[in-house]
Protein backbone atom coordinates (compact mmCIF):
# COMPACT_ATOMS: atom_id res chain seq x y z
CA UNK A 1 0.00 0.00 0.00
CA UNK A 2 1.34 3.37 -0.99
CA UNK A 3 0.15 6.67 0.63
CA UNK A 4 0.71 9.73 -1.96
CA UNK A 5 0.81 12.93 -0.08
CA UNK A 6 1.13 16.68 -1.74
CA UNK A 7 0.88 19.97 -0.24
CA UNK A 8 0.71 23.06 -1.71
CA UNK A 9 1.00 26.74 -0.89
CA UNK A 10 -1.06 28.78 -2.94
CA UNK A 11 -1.80 32.57 -3.31
CA UNK A 12 -5.42 34.03 -3.53
CA UNK A 13 -4.37 37.66 -4.83
CA UNK A 14 -8.05 38.77 -5.44
CA UNK A 15 -9.14 37.49 -2.11
CA UNK A 16 -9.76 40.84 0.43
CA UNK A 17 -11.12 39.02 3.10
CA UNK A 18 -11.87 35.70 4.82
CA UNK A 19 -14.78 34.90 3.40
CA UNK A 20 -13.69 35.52 -0.27
CA UNK A 21 -11.20 33.75 0.34
CA UNK A 22 -13.25 30.27 1.51
CA UNK A 23 -15.30 30.94 -1.25
CA UNK A 24 -12.09 30.37 -3.65
CA UNK A 25 -10.99 26.96 -1.66
CA UNK A 26 -14.12 25.52 -1.34
CA UNK A 27 -14.94 25.99 -4.94
CA UNK A 28 -11.29 24.44 -5.71
CA UNK A 29 -11.32 21.49 -2.95
CA UNK A 30 -15.22 20.25 -3.73
CA UNK A 31 -13.54 19.92 -8.03
CA UNK A 32 -10.30 18.58 -6.93
CA UNK A 33 -11.99 15.96 -4.52
CA UNK A 34 -14.83 15.40 -7.61
CA UNK A 35 -12.71 14.97 -10.37
CA UNK A 36 -9.38 12.93 -8.74
CA UNK A 37 -11.37 10.83 -5.99
CA UNK A 38 -8.67 12.52 -3.81
CA UNK A 39 -8.90 13.56 0.07
CA UNK A 40 -8.61 17.15 0.15
CA UNK A 41 -8.09 20.16 3.09
CA UNK A 42 -6.67 23.84 3.99
CA UNK A 43 -4.02 22.60 6.22
CA UNK A 44 -2.22 25.81 7.04
CA UNK A 45 -2.71 29.50 6.97
CA UNK A 46 -6.52 29.11 7.48
CA UNK A 47 -6.96 32.90 9.04
CA UNK A 48 -4.33 34.54 6.08
CA UNK A 49 -6.74 36.48 3.63
CA UNK A 50 -4.42 35.26 0.48
CA UNK A 51 -2.73 32.19 1.35
CA UNK A 52 -3.40 29.05 2.26
CA UNK A 53 -1.71 25.74 2.20
CA UNK A 54 -3.67 22.87 0.96
CA UNK A 55 -2.84 19.12 1.47
CA UNK A 56 -3.48 16.15 -0.65
CA UNK A 57 -4.04 12.97 -0.29
CA UNK A 58 -4.26 9.39 -2.08
CA UNK A 59 -4.01 5.29 -1.59
CA UNK A 60 -2.96 3.09 -3.83
CA UNK A 61 -1.64 0.10 -4.48
CA UNK A 62 1.09 1.70 -7.34
CA UNK A 63 3.25 4.85 -6.18
CA UNK A 64 3.25 5.67 -10.21
CA UNK A 65 -0.53 5.67 -10.34
CA UNK A 66 -0.52 7.82 -7.12
CA UNK A 67 2.22 10.27 -8.27
CA UNK A 68 -0.25 10.25 -11.62
CA UNK A 69 -3.22 10.70 -9.76
CA UNK A 70 -1.36 13.62 -7.94
CA UNK A 71 0.07 15.18 -10.80
CA UNK A 72 -2.92 15.55 -12.61
CA UNK A 73 -4.84 17.10 -9.85
CA UNK A 74 -1.91 19.57 -9.56
CA UNK A 75 -1.96 20.48 -12.90
CA UNK A 76 -5.87 21.10 -12.77
CA UNK A 77 -5.52 23.45 -9.90
CA UNK A 78 -2.50 25.26 -11.36
CA UNK A 79 -4.85 25.89 -14.83
CA UNK A 80 -7.11 27.41 -11.65
CA UNK A 81 -6.46 31.50 -12.47
CA UNK A 82 -8.08 32.44 -8.99
CA UNK A 83 -4.90 31.18 -7.58
CA UNK A 84 -1.29 30.84 -7.56
CA UNK A 85 0.86 28.08 -7.12
CA UNK A 86 3.55 29.03 -5.43
CA UNK A 87 5.38 25.58 -3.51
CA UNK A 88 4.88 22.06 -3.97
CA UNK A 89 5.95 19.03 -2.08
CA UNK A 90 5.37 15.58 -2.60
CA UNK A 91 5.96 12.48 -0.59
CA UNK A 92 5.02 8.96 -0.87
CA UNK A 93 4.80 6.51 2.21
Amino acid sequence: MVVGICTLELSIPESNSLKEKRQVLKSLLVGVRQRFNVAAAEVDHQDTWRRAVVGLACVSNDQAFANELLDKALDWIESNPRVSVLAVEMEFV
